[in-house]
């Protein structure tokens, strides 16, 4: 039986800024008294060198906007920056968008009805037959059961799946009078914006996608939280995310692998979502992998920052652009639950 293939890849971006940019001309500012000093070091050693945003707080504040403002510029900014993903991702597996028989759209940082779903079917002109999904608040980790959903669906009906990962982190800066606790600042020293898209076929050169997986550790549901709130919405990171994944991640990448009878020696490319520095050294350390190992996900990390679902799709383009490209790649994302996905791919040509 054949295996689904992520045929197509394609990414979009807002322009970008450096993180000393950002502390120098906004952040410095919005954390006051001796919260300015722990931000500070906070953002200098976040990992992050340069990170996009749609709404850049150097050129327009929106920290006390209110969330009905928010979600209306959400469709503004990500309706186009989803349409150049998909148009680059559809390109790249050579189809139109009149092929799609399924079209799964993933977002946690903005909601409207009718939704991106419909509306970038309707102006990219796919079928009124194409079945969508809309997969919200399961944030960083949406990547992966959406490559699973759109797997299913190729498997069972023989036609292309189409997924896109849009989020705009940006427009959820929180108020200067706001509540500031050390999660907060992470979580903006942290966070990007950025869309990517993936063709799912039945068959064809690609990345075969050969399982997708999880474990849910539910009594730690309140590690990781993400608020609706009247000033947008509001991130909760627990210091104690990365005891929790030194606790299972190991266990589920080994039950992945010898599913198909793999070890970690022989994966020669880790798509490791970048919560952050501490997140991929304790992934590093309990994978036992070499410095190197994780070096894609490092040097999204730098570039991009933290762009929620994205970003692992982020780091599977850049492994499949490397010289020579990863032939055996697992991907790892963590989010709210706590929970872990994993998915194990093989490259063919």
């Amino acid at each position: 039986m054949s295996v689904p293939v992520i045929a197509g890849l394609g990414a979009a971006q807002p322009p970008s800024a450096r993180q000393d940019e950002l502390w120098e001309g906004f952040f410095s500012r919005h954390f006051s008294g001796t919260t300015r000093s722990l931000a500070q070091r906070i953002f200098a050693n976040s990992g992050v060198t340069r990170r996009q945003a749609a709404v850049n707080p150097l050129l327009e504040d929106v920290s006390d906007w209110p969330t009905e403002r928010r979600m209306r510029r959400y469709q503004v900014e990500a309706l186009p920056l989803g349409k150049e993903a998909v148009g680059r991702a559809l390109t790249a597996a050579g189809l139109g968008a009149g092929d799609i028989g399924l079209f799964i759209v993933c977002s946690c940082t903005g909601y409207a009805t009718p939704g991106l779903d419909i509306l970038l079917a309707r102006d990219l002109g796919m079928a009124a037959d194409t079945q969508r999904m809309f997969v919200g608040h399961m944030g960083c980790y949406a990547a992966l059961p959406g490559l699973g959903a759109a797997s299913d669906f190729v498997t069972a009906r023989g036609r292309p799946a189409l997924l896109l990962c849009a989020e705009l982190t940006s427009l959820h800066i929180q108020p200067s009078s706001a509540r500031v606790d050390t999660q907060q600042i992470v979580s903006h020293a942290l966070f990007s914006d950025a869309a990517v898209a993936a063709v799912v076929v039945p068959s064809g050169p690609g990345y075969a996608l050969r399982e997708v997986t999880s474990v849910t550790d539910t009594s730690t549901a309140d590690h990781m939280t993400w608020d609706v709130t009247d000033a947008g919405f509001r991130m909760g990171l627990s210091p104690k995310v990365p005891q929790v994944l030194s606790r299972h991640v190991r266990k589920l990448v080994d039950d992945l692998l010898a599913r198909h009878g793999v070890t970690i020696s022989e994966v020669d490319g880790w798509a490791v979502h970048p919560g952050g520095p501490r997140i991929l050294n304790v992934v590093e350390r309990e994978l036992a992998l070499p410095p190197e190992g994780l070096a894609a996900s490092r040097a999204t990390l730098d570039e991009h920052g933290n762009c929620s679902s994205p970003t692992v799709l982020l780091i599977l383009d850049r492994l499949s652009r490397t010289t020579p490209a990863a032939r055996r790649v697992v991907m790892l994302a963590f989010g709210p639950g706590l929970t872990l996905y994993a998915a194990l791919l093989d490259r063919q040509d």
